[in-house]
């Protein structure tokens, strides 16, 4: 009777350790499948993060040398001003020389005033562009936080299943 009672003790010790088991690898096998999703999710995410930080760069960057363009432009219109109102006065008669410098030097101010302003324009947009990008990489960012949060609570998601 002992033996007969030992063995159907093992019996039962040996069909429950191997439902355990079962349940075990299922388990395992999900957890793996969940992290491999995981991994997929984040690089993905990652990618996307890269293409949208690129895109906002490659926009700042354009915009600072538009702005540069710009000024140089601005600044190269008012020295020309500048040279031809030096040229009248220059060739002014003696007679007409206080009135030919007073024009030339309102001429000059205008000049220097629309160069400023241009190059004021030109630094607020690239400055706004440049922000702009610095949101999106920030946005970008985030949403690869998001992934990277969601892919792990996937996972322990699997992992607590039994």
């Amino acid at each position: 009777m002992n033996k007969l009672l030992a063995t159907l003790i093992a019996a039962f010790v040996a069909t429950g350790a191997y439902a355990q088991t079962a349940t075990t690898e299922t388990n395992t096998k999900a957890v793996v499948k969940a992290e491999a999703r995981a991994e997929a999710d984040v690089a993905k995410a990652e990618a996307k993060e890269m293409k949208a930080a690129a895109k906002a760069d490659e926009k700042a960057t354009k915009a600072v040398a538009d702005a540069q363009e710009k000024k140089a432009k601005a600044h190269a219109k008012a020295v020309k001003t500048h040279a031809e109102a030096a040229e009248n006065v220059s060739r002014a008669d003696a007679d007409d020389r206080a009135k030919v410098v007073a024009r030339a030097e309102e001429k000059v101010s205008k000049a220097n005033l629309k160069a400023e302003k241009a190059m004021i324009k030109a630094d607020e947009k690239s400055l706004k562009v440049q922000v702009d990008a610095a949101a999106d990489k920030a946005t970008a960012s985030a949403k690869t936080e998001q992934a990277r949060a969601e892919a792990m609570a996937d996972v322990h998601k699997a992992a607590a299943k039994k």
